[in-house]
């Protein structure tokens, strides 16, 4: 019976193990955790986005790097086949805005919980608290895999399916790259990818703790528009977060010269907002100006609006210009903040770099140096934005490995 050893029990992993112990492969399935899914469990803030319920040519789109790689892998096992997966393992699931695809409890364990009830069906072998120091190959061949109490195990095929280096606490400390590399693989710089972003304005941390929704971002390298999107952002101590800020980052890397602009009411063009903040002007005419912008911005807001405007907070309305209420306008629609530099790595939903595709045959996932030697996701140089895109990228990658194994 042929023998297969998957390295890392991550959403990839247990694909990987399940689809191949399904062909009737005797599979091993090596943890160096304590237990399954550590990763998935803290994945969209315990929610757990698995996939996104668009079209096939959508997916692809938003993959931020290498995207061709993953045709065969999207069209083989697709996000209608995520959704019906967990379905018959008895986890409902349901689309939120976005098409983001959740489990209907919202609870990131019933994700977890069941992938290894399906690994565990077929009759996969677990290893838990165990870490793969070496893969051996011979010939250019797997033989076998050698564990850290340098036990052996004589295999045909291994899964390298350990992730990236995004929360290392969860186990992925970039075990995979070393292994990969010892077998004559070559791996793209990694950074981090899905990250808050630290900026240069101190006033940020004002500002800490506060979401705003319905906002819209442009992000400019220099005088270049790289990235635009609409929905959520979070302020933080240090900068900027949420889903907007996240997807931003994959386009963004340390020691660029990046501008953030937030438009904080984009359903209202230039000339609409002006109408809106005349008709709020005239309701508090005879107010101070640091007080009659609690019907249009968050509270925690306003003091900073205020500052930037450079408009006295305690000129009343009515003596306010019409010049001073445009430049007011144009604070509101273009509140601006500068790249300082992207957060740690270890604060990273995924990574983004890795095992080189151009060495790992799409239609398969197995490398194209070594026989029998195959990858899953994250670990590969392929990364997406936020949405579910890159669990199903791992469901994807980790389905063709098991079956091609």
């Amino acid at each position: 019976m042929k023998k297969i050893v998957v390295i890392g029990a991550g959403a990839s992993g247990m694909m990987a193990s399940a689809v191949a112990s399904y062909k009737g492969y005797d599979v091993t399935l090596i943890e160096k955790n304590h237990r399954v899914g550590r990763k998935i469990i803290i994945t969209g803030k315990g929610r757990c986005n698995i996939t996104n319920d668009c079209d096939i040519e959508e997916l692809i789109e938003n993959i931020v790097n290498n995207s061709k790689f993953l045709y065969s892998a999207f069209y083989t096992f697709t996000n209608d086949d995520v959704k019906d997966t967990f379905e018959k393992l008895g986890v409902k699931v349901k689309t939120e805005r976005g098409n983001r695809v959740f489990p209907v409890s919202d609870s990131a364990h019933d994700i977890s919980d069941a992938l290894e009830k399906m690994v565990r069906k077929t009759g996969v072998k677990m290893m838990f608290n165990t870490k793969v120091e070496k893969i051996i190959a011979k010939e250019n061949k797997i033989e076998k895999v050698i564990l850290d109490n340098n036990k052996e195990i004589k295999c045909d095929s291994v899964i390298i399916a350990t992730g990236g280096l995004s929360y290392p606490r969860t186990g992925s400390t970039g075990d995979g790259y070393k292994l990969a590399k010892s077998l004559g693989h070559s791996i793209k710089d990694t950074k981090p990818s899905l990250i808050g972003v630290e900026v240069k304005e101190d006033y940020v941390k004002d500002l800490e703790k506060l979401s705003l929704r319905n906002i819209s971002i442009e992000v400019y390298n220099k005088n270049k528009k790289i990235y635009t999107d609409f929905g959520e952002l979070e302020f933080t101590s240090y900068g900027l977060d949420g889903p907007v800020i996240k997807s931003a980052s994959c386009l963004m890397k340390n020691g660029q010269d990046y501008k953030i602009v937030i438009d904080l009411k984009p359903a209202l063009d230039l000339e609409k907002l002006d109408k809106r903040i005349q008709k709020d002007f005239k309701k508090y005419t005879n107010k101070k100006f640091e007080n009659s912008l609690d019907d249009l911005l968050p509270k925690k807001l306003i003091p900073v609006i205020v500052k930037l405007s450079n408009i006295d907070k305690n000129l009343v309305v009515h003596q306010i210009s019409k010049e001073q209420r445009k430049d007011l306008v144009n604070l509101i629609k273009n509140l601006t903040f500068n790249f300082k530099k992207l957060r740690p790595i270890e604060e990273a939903i995924v990574t983004s770099g890795g095992i080189k595709v151009n060495e790992i045959n799409s239609s398969t996932m197995e490398s194209k140096i070594v026989k029998g030697l195959f990858f899953a996701g994250e670990v590969i140089d392929v990364d997406a934005y936020t949405g579910g895109f890159n669990l199903q990228i791992a469901f994807s990658t980790g389905y063709l490995a098991g079956d091609n194994c």
